[in-house]
């Protein structure tokens, strides 16, 4: 709830401090008093739109101070945990609005953007007035509050976790199909690329021994004549073998005559043969070896063209064509298993789709069963308020074209104000006055639904009274027996029933030209003066005194 308020420096206040408490606290003044100043400066602290004209006249800024003390687990200290902000202790909200128009927001003494702020101070108070655009008055709020109502969280989580399974498979199949398409367009060309490597079948190295051979071969004619010639002058017709051979064997005829002189020279002539004969035994396996079939060396040229040729068209290396024909062979297995696969995830897209569209129909009964519990439940509420002849209208439209993780309703509240005419949009057939008790019938409905801590209620009993405006008192006062209200009020049936009591005036500033907002909380004597002033007006008599007594004696029983 909220625990204390501080404002200085706003419009006509230059300093104030309230403190409230728990219950039904009702402010009260003379019109133009500065009640609407003060609400002004509490919406600023809750993340409202700033203003420089706010500033009082003279000042370079002003500043409001909102503190609340809240459960642990509640939604707004959540929120500030998120926004890494030490929720230890009380939540304190604060607001500086220069007079420039620029503004700074702090949550705990942490700096914060408004952003965050607002959905702060939203989780914490509800503002309700006659021209109020937000809370109940804003559609956009309205599904939620009637599952709140319902009880729906149930089935709403189970539709929550099928929309997250559909944008799952939805961008699952869409990711896919992307890749698909692309693929797609190359297939043709990769189908043929790799069928063409295929056929080539490059081996790793391949070029190098391929080159290697064909050196060989050609350099093979012309060491081929050469061996020739060698083998020629070893052991040929033309060689010393023969003259060698005959001066050997003359030789050995003398060796008995001088043995010591002619046996060496027999031995350096007999390896000088056997070295000849050794020669041309490998000349003769050399000049084997060089011979080559000539279409050996044509085949070997071919197939360096065909490998080159193919390097050039796919611009890579030789010796990379074969890690290309795998990449390209890969490629085309995927996308036709990408062919495939897409057909699974289409079908559990449809699957999920389905599971959806369940969730959402058993969340759409949920909601409409819930509707008319809520519009009886409010119908109660209204005759007491003046509204006997009114209907409020709980319209649900379902359109599947426009479903979210919240369903595919779209719900507003309407009302008929009176019998025969069209029943339309709250916000638009209501009167201000009829759309602050209309609001007031839902959230006495609603009061133990998931409501704000803090409920605002301003002058939402203009242009009533009488019994009209003790049933607007008597509801909030039922209203704040499960959570803190606040309520800007002219009628004294309301006042009459508050616990807390405040009184806006404006005093003279002394030894200043001008005045100042002052805000008093009142005790049984003044309260009950004050109570006096709203029932007799200028003139407070000793009958608007004992009315007054007894307004607050009813209230009290």
């Amino acid at each position: 709830m909220l625990s204390q308020l501080a404002i200085r420096d706003i419009v006509l206040i230059d300093k104030l401090a309230l403190n409230f408490r728990e219950g039904l606290s009702v402010l009260t003044g003379e019109t133009g008093a500065g009640k609407s100043i003060l609400l002004d400066a509490f919406a600023l602290a809750l993340g409202g739109r700033g203003d420089g004209g706010l500033v009082r006249h003279g000042e370079g800024q002003g500043g409001v101070t909102a503190v609340f003390d809240v459960p642990l687990d509640h939604l707004a200290r959540r929120l500030a945990a998120e926004a890494d902000i030490d929720t230890e202790g009380d939540l304190i909200l604060r607001r500086v609005q220069m007079a420039d128009g620029r503004t700074r927001a702090f949550v705990n003494d942490q700096p914060v953007g408004v952003q965050v702020l607002r959905a702060i101070g939203a989780a914490l108070v509800e503002i309700h007035g006659q021209h109020d655009d937000r809370a109940l008055a804003d559609p956009g709020t309205h599904r939620a509050i009637l599952d709140a109502f319902g009880g729906l969280q149930a089935p709403l989580a189970a539709v929550g976790e099928a929309a997250k399974h559909v944008r799952g498979a939805r961008a699952a199949l869409s990711e896919h199909r992307a890749k698909v398409e692309g693929a797609r367009k190359e297939v043709d060309f990769l189908r043929h690329a790799a069928s063409e490597l295929e056929t080539l079948d490059p081996q790793s190295g391949e070029e190098t021994s391929l080159a290697e051979r064909r050196m060989i071969m050609q350099q093979s004619e012309k060491v081929a004549r050469e061996l020739t010639e060698a083998i020629d002058a070893a052991g040929g017709p033309n060689s010393a073998v023969s003259h060698l051979s005959s001066a050997m064997r003359k030789l050995e005829r003398r060796v008995s005559q001088i043995p010591a002189l002619v046996e060496p020279c027999i031995a350096a002539l007999d390896a000088a043969l056997a070295a000849l004969d050794e020669a041309h035994s490998v000349l003769d396996s050399a000049l084997r070896e060089s011979e080559f079939d000539p279409r050996e060396l044509e085949q070997v040229e071919e197939r360096l063209f065909a490998l080159r040729a193919a390097s050039r068209k796919y611009q890579v290396p030789v010796d990379d064509l074969a890690a290309l024909r795998q990449r390209y062979e890969s490629e085309v297995a995927a996308i036709d298993a990408g062919e495939e696969a897409l057909g699974g995830l289409e079908a559990t897209l449809a699957q999920a789709e389905a599971a959806y569209a369940k969730a959402a129909t058993k969340l759409s009964e949920g909601r409409r069963k819930a509707a008319k519990s809520l519009d009886v439940a409010v119908k109660a509420e209204l005759p007491p308020l003046k509204l006997e002849r009114a209907r409020f209208i709980t319209e649900i439209v379902t359109d599947p074209e426009s479903r979210d993780s919240a369903g595919a309703d779209r719900v507003e509240f309407w009302a008929q104000t009176n019998p025969g005419t069209r029943p339309g949009p709250m916000m638009k057939v209501a009167s201000g006055g009829e759309l602050s008790r209309f609001m007031l019938a839902l959230k006495v409905v609603l009061a133990d639904k998931g409501s704000a801590p803090t409920l605002i209620f301003d002058e939402i009993d203009t242009g009533v009274g009488g019994a009209v405006a003790d049933a607007i008192g008597a509801r909030l006062a039922r209203l704040a027996a499960g959570v803190q209200v606040v309520a800007v009020t002219h009628a004294p049936q309301v006042a009459a029933r508050a616990e807390t009591h405040f009184l806006i005036a404006k005093d003279p500033v002394r030894g200043r030209d001008r005045v100042a907002t002052r805000v008093s909380a009142l005790e049984a004597p003044e309260r009950r003066e004050e109570i006096a002033r709203m029932l007799a007006g200028a003139t407070v008599t000793d009958e608007a005194r004992a009315a007054a007594a007894r307004l607050l004696q009813s209230a009290d029983a």
